[in-house]
């Protein structure tokens, strides 16, 4: 079993792809209300919906959602300084944390939470890691 993608809701379609591509992700589909960016890696994907109902945002026009998406990259400091200068601003920079990842917080035009983080062997493999399984 393998993970196929993530799609995040967003409110204005040409806005977010903008975005997404200044992140340096490559569009790999463009429809008025569904697009899907390809990591520069390759091998993982995730796309765009637009959201349905204006029922969805709060008054400052953001979707109101818990949605974080995280993107990983062994440069993580000249990554972020790469999407500065495509005039994108960040919560916060990256710092290290306690749970072992380095990480820095944005949003996307919609509101939805982004960390571009490095967390290594610790990934997959922290020290506290538990390996449980559903047993019938």
């Amino acid at each position: 079993m393998n993970l196929n993608q993530v799609t995040l809701t967003v409110i204005n379609m040409d806005e977010s792809t903008d975005f997404y591509r200044r992140l340096g992700f490559l569009q790999i589909v463009d429809t008025p209300h569904y697009a899907r960016f390809a990591c520069p890696d390759e091998g993982a994907t995730f796309s765009l919906s637009l959201a349905e109902t204006e029922s969805l945002t709060n008054t400052q026009n953001k979707l109101r959602s818990g949605t974080t998406i995280y993107f990983e990259h062994e440069k993580l400091d000249d990554w972020v300084k790469t999407v500065q200068s495509r005039g994108i601003e960040f919560e916060q920079l990256p710092i290290s944390q306690s749970y072992l990842w380095r990480e820095a917080i944005l949003t996307d035009p919609s509101g939805n939470k982004i960390k571009l983080y490095w967390a290594g062997e610790n990934r997959l493999n922290p020290p506290w890691r538990v390996e449980k399984k559903y047993h019938e």
